[in-house]
């Protein structure tokens, strides 16, 4: 395999594949994760969604955005309201903001519903008041498709891209990936095999500041959830893998997998573990 790797969104991307990519396709593939930034960041000013904080109104997104807020809207209705683009002010009142303050700035704020709040017609994104959105329990999973399907557009068969352990593998066989422990980097409580597809983390000691202060939210407190430490996520693709390890903080693997296909791993808050019956690998706790 051959590795590209670089800085991009906030994280380290590494880009594994048989063939070369070459200048021109690497320049594209940063090209396009520069687009994904400048309309979906809330850490910049001149973004496209950061119009929306400034007023209400109605911003027309890219073209590619319907999959990811479709996918918002399935599982907000699935988590009762618990996966939602509405916590980007909850995050910034914690200190989670473009200034990296890292200090809670007055009492929590709870999120606002989707319907009180916003409005989505699959092209177009109203906002009925001024709103701060955060499209980080999905974002990243739906850019590391996006990457997957350039470079399978430009004829690779066999690559893995990861993006701070958002993976995305296409090609025959299955990769081992460990399941690091959440409270011990040095240590794995598992590992899966990964074929066709991908899997997705998500941990409260990752993206963490300050005591007790992480990047899950629960939008009807607006704290940084308790009863969860870490989930994982096996899906089709990066885009749903990210998002159903998001909502595997509020709901049951159960609810979830009455719309969607994926293999799941959760440690509770007491260490407790537990996984899919038809997990594609191994646990060691």
């Amino acid at each position: 395999m051959l590795t590209l790797t670089f800085e991009a969104i906030g994280t380290q991307w590494q880009i594994d594949s048989t063939e070369p990519l070459g200048d021109a396709l690497e320049l594209l593939i940063r090209e396009r994760i520069a687009e994904f930034d400048l309309a979906y960041s809330r850490f910049r000013d001149d973004s496209l969604v950061s119009q929306l904080r400034r007023a209400s109104g109605s911003i027309k997104l890219p073209d590619d955005a319907a999959p990811l807020f479709d996918l918002y809207r399935r599982l907000y209705d699935l988590t009762g309201g618990a996966v939602t683009p509405l916590v980007g002010a909850s995050l910034e009142q914690l200190g989670y903001d473009s200034t990296y303050r890292l200090r809670p700035e007055g009492p929590a704020r709870p999120a606002l519903a989707w319907e009180e709040a916003i409005a989505w017609d699959g092209e177009t994104l109203t906002a009925h008041r001024p709103v701060t959105v955060d499209v980080g329990a999905a974002g990243k999973g739906y850019l590391v498709d996006i990457v997957g399907g350039i470079l399978a557009h430009h004829g690779h068969e066999e690559f893995i891209v990861d993006a701070g352990g958002d993976m995305l593998r296409h090609g025959p066989g299955t990769i081992r990936v460990g399941l690091e422990h959440p409270t011990d980097p040095t240590r794995a409580i598992g590992v899966v095999e990964l074929g066709t597809g991908a899997i997705c983390a998500s941990a409260t000691n990752r993206r963490a500041w300050g005591e007790g202060l992480h990047h899950v939210i629960d939008p009807v407190t607006g704290l940084p959830t308790r009863s969860v430490l870490a989930t994982w996520a096996l899906a089709s693709t990066a885009l749903e893998a990210d998002g159903l390890a998001t909502a595997l903080f509020f709901t049951s693997p159960e609810r979830l997998a009455s719309e969607f296909h994926f293999q799941y791993v959760i440690v509770d808050s007491t260490g407790r573990v537990t996984y899919s019956p038809d997990l594609s690998g191994e646990m060691f706790l």
